[in-house]
């Protein structure tokens, strides 16, 4: 080949578009509106979803198909803002809307200032560990390799857009339709065969909760046990043995015409299944904690490392970032708890300041350690062990404790978020420093958004919580449920024990966070949890039948599609209602 003929070859190549104000832009538009249908789904479920996955496909649609400009590493960036917003979906519905559901008066700007700070310090703490434990320990971080995996796939992006929408397109029809009631809420295939209301047999129309059961698939099954161990084995023993609370005899129900209507699934719920699912939450917290003990060891091992090891080189933000960090989240967090109750004293602000920085970095660490080795994050445990403290340190005052609270929760989910998206970067060849710099700006975009959605799903008033089939808030109202009970002095002692009993003992399987599981299954109408069972056993099928590939490749954007079609579909019609009057 000659001179001529010869294609010049460009000694200075452009670089790579990463840190981009599209990436930037895009990645807080699907982080905000991610934050606000995932929180819908953590009141409806107890519990929420990454959302890297959707932000990676949906980044493919928009900056490498609409823009025609977008890189894998710009995508990874827009994925990286988009699931540090959304983190403070699973923060802030996990606790704030037990002050709705006790009825406290609470400042607002004093839970938005915790809520920034948990966020902040979530991402200062783990920072200087990213070189340790991605590089050192080469954690697998499972859940940052499959999106990692959906980055290097470029060609699969635009189907899977597709695929997203139509799932969008089917639940929000769906979802309107049931608003319209020209469908039922739910099939109930146990009235029609005659059962009483205390054995649930019904599956709520819910594309959400089929969703989630969809990306779940065998993991989620624990989730499903709790449902059936309460309502089709707890409930009818109670019920058969009298054992029912109440002041009626057994008896004298048995006999009277409205039997059925007297022992009511309402009255099982209140006073026997929701104290035992607290307990059987606090054991598989516990269990938690004690199973994160070797990563406990193994986090202050890499943190002792990082340390010595200086910076980490120019790709990574200076150790320095933690010190100045951790400074700033204390002295905002000093400040929320003056603001929360300036009545506590300046000695017990500092207090209930030292202890939440401290808890919130602890427990960061010890998620961050548990989500890289297994995929399974304690979170749920951890927060409300660092809600109880927050309350003895203020006296028993439950507007701080819970305030605090939301603080250490969004921290603690930013830190096993942070690297996982740090460990997607690493294995397509992001810089560090980059991801970093991008979480910082934006990761406090998700606190208004997600206190807002729960504000105006509450409404006029009781619009979640556990009288409410729809939106039962089963971590908010356990939540409510404990701290009640702490103030009361009058908790069901009997079942909470119980229940921890079974929590601990669940603790023993090698499948983590079962008894969290469990617990908050109890919380759920069991038409939901059903539904959410028959999308697990739909994609642990279709895994026999095709492969785990065709499951991340069809089925989760479909799935994602689902939840987000229903989120929104109900945001809207919320927002709809109040523009009309």
């Amino acid at each position: 080949m000659n001179e001529e003929q010869s294609t010049p070859i460009d000694l200075n190549p452009p670089p790579y578009r990463e840190l981009t104000w599209a990436a930037v832009i895009f990645g807080v538009a699907i982080g905000s509106v991610m934050t606000a249908a995932f929180t819908y789904v953590a009141l409806k479920l107890g519990f929420t979803l990454s959302g890297s996955t959707v932000a990676a496909i949906l980044g493919f649609a928009v900056l490498r198909g609409a823009l025609k400009k977008g890189s894998i590493v710009e995508n990874n960036i827009n994925q990286t803002i988009a699931s540090g917003v959304n983190n403070a979906s699973a923060g802030v519905a996990f606790t704030l809307p037990a002050l709705f559901i006790l009825g406290e008066d609470f400042n607002i700007w004093a839970v938005m200032m915790a809520a920034i700070a948990g966020s902040f310090l979530g991402i200062v703490v783990i920072i200087p560990l990213r070189k340790q434990m991605i590089e050192f320990e080469r954690l697998r971080f499972p859940s940052g390799i499959a999106v990692a995996s959906l980055l290097k796939s470029p060609g699969a992006g635009a189907r899977q857009a597709k695929l997203l929408a139509g799932g969008f397109v089917v639940s929000a029809s769906i979802h309107l339709l049931l608003g319209m009631e020209m469908l039922p809420e739910a099939l109930n295939f146990g009235g029609w065969m005659g059962l009483p209301s205390w054995i649930s047999l019904s599956i709520a129309i819910s594309f959400a909760s089929l969703g989630a059961g969809l990306l779940s698939g065998r993991g989620g099954l624990p989730f499903v046990f709790g449902g059936m161990l309460a309502w089709w084995l707890i409930a009818p023993l109670a019920v058969h043995n009298g054992f029912v609370p109440g002041a009626f005899e057994m008896t004298e129900l048995s006999s009277h015409p409205g039997f059925d209507d007297w022992v009511t699934w309402d009255v099982l719920y209140a006073q026997m299944l929701r104290p035992l699912g607290i307990g059987i939450l606090i054991g598989g917290a516990l269990s938690g904690v004690v199973a994160s003990f070797p990563a406990l060891k193994s986090a202050v091992t890499s943190l002792s490392q990082a340390s010595q090891s200086g910076s980490g080189g120019s790709d990574e933000l200076p150790i320095q970032v933690l010190t100045v960090g951790v400074g700033v989240a204390f002295v905002v967090l000093f400040g929320a708890a003056i603001m929360a109750d300036p009545n506590l004293g300046i000695g017990r602000h500092i207090l209930i300041a030292v202890v939440g920085t401290v808890w919130l970095a602890l427990a960061g660490l010890i998620v961050a350690q548990a989500s890289g080795m297994t995929d399974i994050s304690p979170m749920s445990g951890m927060s409300l062990i660092g809600v109880t403290l927050m309350f003895f340190l203020s006296g028993g005052n439950v507007v701080p404790a819970i305030i605090l609270g939301v603080a250490v929760c969004i921290g603690i989910g930013q830190c096993a978020d942070m690297m996982g998206d740090l460990k997607s970067g690493h294995l397509i060849g992001a810089k560090p420093k980059r991801q970093q710099i991008a979480q910082f700006l934006v990761c406090w975009v998700g606190v208004p958004v997600a206190v807002g959605t729960i504000f105006l799903l509450w409404g006029d008033g009781g619009g979640f919580g556990p009288g409410n089939p729809e939106l039962s808030a089963p971590q908010g109202s356990a939540l409510a449920a404990i701290m009640e009970s702490l103030q009361a002095g009058a908790a069901p002692l009997d079942k909470y024990t119980a229940g921890t009993a079974i929590g601990l003992a669940l603790g023993l399987y090698p499948v983590g966070g079962v008894g969290v599981l469990v617990g908050l299954a109890m919380y759920l109408p069991f038409d939901i949890t059903v539904t959410y069972g028959l999308g697990c056993a739909v994609s642990i099928w279709l895994a026999k039948r095709k492969s785990e590939r065709w499951i991340g490749d069809t089925v989760v954007p479909v799935a994602a599609g689902f939840i987000i079609g229903e989120a929104l579909t109900s945001l809207g019609v919320v927002l709809f209602k109040l523009a009309v009057g």
